[in-house]
């Protein structure tokens, strides 16, 4: 079903939103909010709310609710909000390709095959697993083998077991939560390998998921081969290397059933490469500026399809400036783009977003997200206007798991020039 009230006869709108999840639903509300009446959201699953749907645990919403909500409930926050302010939707539907000048072709049930245009477009198609072949992990091929994401949704929304001895590998969140999640409805998880030798998950994850469990995470390992038939018999898993590299001698075997592989998350951004945009090829997500609006006019970008958070309240957070921002180009009130200046990552930062201001149309304070690329102990994070330091902030431990960010105010900034450019670093 559909909430298209207008009919689907209509062929042009103000605002598209592709993508019906947490940043599509808080970027639409937000539009909406903001003044524009015309807007559609397309989702290409059966229902709104994206992956927040299986993601029964709780943890989600302390920043955005002030509560402690599972993903569901939070879910089912925005889409009241969507519902009350009327906001159409359609539901199986898939954008198939989108142009330059936001002409957007989409297919579903409802509607049939047919092109419709928007005055701006805000993408929020999200992020996806990196699948096994991605990872060039040798063996067979047997059943057995999820993503950790795939078996989160056989499980708490298709209501199927999927094994009863699991080995994990990677420790990205989802595999974190995963590894509870398995040990709660009775299966033995036998280990979670992680190649680097960090965990890419959060560190409250790792102790409410693995150590609460006596689960054991092995760093700086991973699986080198996959062994069984018609299903999954064991795995074997060697110690790496600096280079990552297998270290002959390390072997060991375990006997599962099931393995899951949580080993990273990538931008669903096909669409946005069909476009034309500008793309960073550290997030995998589009380069935009401080009003998160890429480098075709009038098409913004946010939530996880722009880089992947570690936090839902943040992409909320994202989503409602990406929505206000294109509800403020509608009505003229920002420029269509700007080259504005360019931010460096440097010194441990990976990269940042935005990748550029524009001092003379940001808002009086702009908020730079960031990861690291490393784990760092008692270090500084520093903002530098050319030789200027504008900001800094003394802090513990620095890991690649948990996004950092750092607030700057439109004074801060007032009259930056090109050969200044900003900088946000580490230092000792």
């Amino acid at each position: 079903m559909s909430g298209f009230t207008k009919g689907i006869e209509t062929e042009h709108v103000g605002i598209l939103v592709i993508g019906g999840g947490p940043a599509g639903l808080a970027a639409a509300v937000a539009a909406k909010k903001a003044g524009i009446s015309d807007i559609l959201i397309i989702e290409r699953d059966r229902m709104l709310g994206g992956i927040l749907n299986q993601c029964i645990h709780n943890g989600f919403g302390l920043h955005t609710f002030r509560e402690e909500l599972t993903g569901p409930e939070y879910a089912a926050r925005f889409m009241k909000q969507a519902k009350e302010l009327e906001i159409p939707y359609l539901l199986n539907t898939m954008v198939l390709s989108i142009d330059r000048d936001r002409r957007v072709a989409i297919m579903g049930r409802d509607c049939g095959l047919k092109t419709i245009t928007a005055d701006a477009v805000i993408l929020a198609m999200g992020c996806r697993e990196r699948p096994r072949g991605a990872l060039s992990i040798p063996g067979t091929r047997p059943a057995g083998i999820y993503t950790a994401g795939t078996a989160q949704r056989l499980m708490n929304i298709e209501g199927f077991p999927i094994g009863r001895r699991v080995v994990i590998l990677g420790s990205g969140d989802i595999g974190l939560i995963m590894a509870r999640r398995l040990t709660l409805e009775g299966a033995k998880v036998l280990t979670v390998a992680e190649l680097m030798p960090y965990s890419g998950g959060l560190k409250r994850n790792i102790v409410q998921c693995l150590n609460d469990y006596q689960i054991p995470l092995m760093l700086s390992h991973t699986v080198v081969n996959i062994h069984g038939r018609e299903r999954v018999e064991d795995v074997t898993i060697a110690e790496v290397d600096e280079k990552r590299t297998p270290i002959p001698g390390t072997e060991v075997r375990y006997e599962c059933d099931t393995l899951l592989l949580s080993c990273g998350l990538l931008p669903e951004n096909e669409l946005t490469r069909t476009l034309g945009a500008s793309m960073c090829g550290v997030t995998g997500g589009a380069n935009v500026d401080d009003l998160l609006q890429t480098d075709i006019p009038g098409v913004f970008a946010c939530g996880n399809v722009l880089h992947v958070h570690d936090l839902v309240d943040y992409v909320s957070e994202e989503a409602t400036l990406a929505g206000e921002n294109a509800a403020a180009y509608l009505k003229g009130e920002v420029a269509a783009r700007s080259e504005g200046i360019g931010i460096t990552a440097d010194g441990g930062v990976r990269y940042t977003v935005p990748q550029r201001i524009d001092p003379l149309s940001m808002r009086n304070e702009v908020t730079v997200r960031f990861r690291v690329a490393d784990v760092y102990r008692d270090k500084t994070i520093a903002v530098y206007r050319g030789k200027t330091r504008l900001f800094a902030r003394k802090t513990r431990v620095l890991a690649p798991g948990e996004m950092e960010q750092v607030k700057l105010d439109r004074k801060m900034l007032e009259g930056l020039t090109k050969d200044e450019g900003l900088r946000v670093t580490l230092e000792d």
